[in-house]
């Protein structure tokens, strides 16, 4: 049984990624939080910052200090029922990293006002661009985080909206003067108070960083069939394949290793993970025009939701992008013996040219539809199929059309197009052209084959 996922001949591209901070989610009682840490600014800053998360010093900690349109700063203090406030018990203090600026919405570290290099456990949220002052005194104030999205933002708005009331007498701090409070009306709770239940460290996408697969293109929108990569810190605990025994008979798993994925909520066909990259089989019955969410989660924590553009026709011929060389992409043509062709410029493989009247095997995703109904996503193809909208293979400046003997669904592989295509007997030696239409609509791909 053969599973199209990585293999000799089709391989899906690893982005080559600058470090990814990881994602954590600020889980409070007014909504969640997700940011995304910077090691590469801050990498003593971001450790300390962890160091305390995974000690689970910040458990049932709340926000302890709101200032209008500057700050909402926690970190300081957890609650407990019998107790009180109780202070969090501190690490030695982190050197200062100021690098980025505090502009709204960045996560930065709480200091003493005399001391660039005091800063132990408590954080901050920039409710507004602090960097005229933040950036500039006492050294500068080290963000090391960012947070993710609009729905993030929205959550730290609304707890900087609370009302504060100056609790300093009744917990015996001064720092209890700015105080947000929910609900409050006079008679006091922990309800009352901006909790954070945990802060965990969940998947995190990066940004832009959903793409069809860049062997195939590298489209950044999702289509019905087809596969998506998606890149970021934390998606999976292990690196592998999908395996015959996920699958169940022909069923292609929406699960591997902890691992899934939902595309507009549907499930997702999971055919590769990896901490950075996943990589799934997009389902069908999703929308054919404007964005739908993708949501993957990893042991039970989901990441952010994600919108991505859909796309009704969206095929694409294998190019790989090894094949692509002094600026033009060649496609992955094989002829009958695996073998690609090669001009001799790709390196790996031995010259092979096609030659004319030759008959090539394509491969192909997102091409839709096959006569028999098949399905196009999620099961192992079996048999024969034929494409309900036809294509096209154009060689050379002057489009010499081949003859296509096969197109349809890869027998023995999951979601993945076969085109099995005699070139034009009279086709012209060289690096043609190779011009890819279905329905009489060119595939967006500019893409050239050897002759000789």
């Amino acid at each position: 049984m053969r599973l199209f996922a990585f293999c000799v001949l089709l391989i899906f591209l690893f982005l080559p990624l600058t470090l990814l901070g990881q994602t954590v989610r600020f889980e409070t009682s007014l909504g969640n939080i997700d940011v995304q840490l910077l090691p590469n600014d801050a990498p003593k800053t971001v450790a300390n910052f962890l160091a305390y998360l995974q000690a689970n010093a910040y458990v049932n900690s709340f926000i302890h200090r709101s200032v209008p349109k500057f700050v909402i700063q926690g970190g300081g203090y957890q609650w407990s029922e019998t107790n009180g406030p109780v202070p969090i018990t501190e690490n030695a203090p982190v050197v200062n990293e100021f690098k980025v600026s505090n502009t709204r919405g960045t996560l930065a570290m709480a200091k003493l006002g005399t001391d660039p290099n005091s800063a132990t456990s408590q954080w901050y949220f920039n409710e507004a661009d602090n960097s005229s002052n933040l950036d500039s005194s006492n050294g500068g104030f080290t963000v090391f985080g960012r947070v993710a999205n609009d729905a993030g933002l929205a959550v730290m708005d609304l707890i900087a909206n609370q009302p504060t009331y100056d609790a300093s007498t009744f917990f015996g701090s001064a720092d209890f003067t700015d105080l947000p409070l929910v609900n409050y009306n006079g008679s006091f709770a922990s309800q009352n108070l901006v909790l954070i239940t945990a802060i965990l460290v969940v998947p995190g996408i990066a940004s832009n960083a959903i793409i069809a697969p860049g062997d195939f293109g590298g489209a950044a929108t999702v289509t019905a069939g087809s596969y998506l990569e998606i890149y970021g810190t934390n998606l999976a605990g292990t690196t592998r394949t999908w395996r015959t025994s996920d699958f169940s008979n022909v069923n292609a798993p929406t699960t591997v290793d902890k691992v899934s994925v939902t595309v507009n909520g549907t499930s997702a066909y999971v055919s590769f993970v990896s901490p950075t990259q996943v990589n799934v089989e997009v389902p069908t019955g999703i929308p054919t025009i404007g964005t739908v969410p993708v949501v993957l989660t990893y042991n039970g924590n989901p990441s952010a939701l994600i919108n991505v553009t859909v796309k009704a026709d969206g095929s694409a011929i294998l190019a790989p992008t090894s094949f692509k060389i002094s600026g033009k992409q060649f496609v992955g043509a094989y002829h009958v013996n695996g073998a690609p062709v090669n001009n001799g410029q790709i390196h790996g493989f031995p010259t092979a040219p096609a030659s004319p009247g030759e008959t090539l095997l394509f491969y192909g995703l997102g091409f839709g539809p096959v006569k028999s109904g098949a399905a196009i996503a999620g099961k192992i193809a079996t048999g024969q199929t034929t494409l309900s909208n036809p294509v096209k293979f154009l060689f050379g400046d002057n489009k010499k059309e081949g003859t296509v003997l096969y197109q349809g669904l890869a027998p023995n592989f999951v979601g993945l197009y076969q085109f099995n295509v005699t070139v034009p007997p009279d086709a012209a030696s060289g690096d043609l052209a190779l011009q890819v239409s279905q329905n009489g609509n060119a595939l967006p791909q500019t893409l050239y084959i050897s002759v000789k």
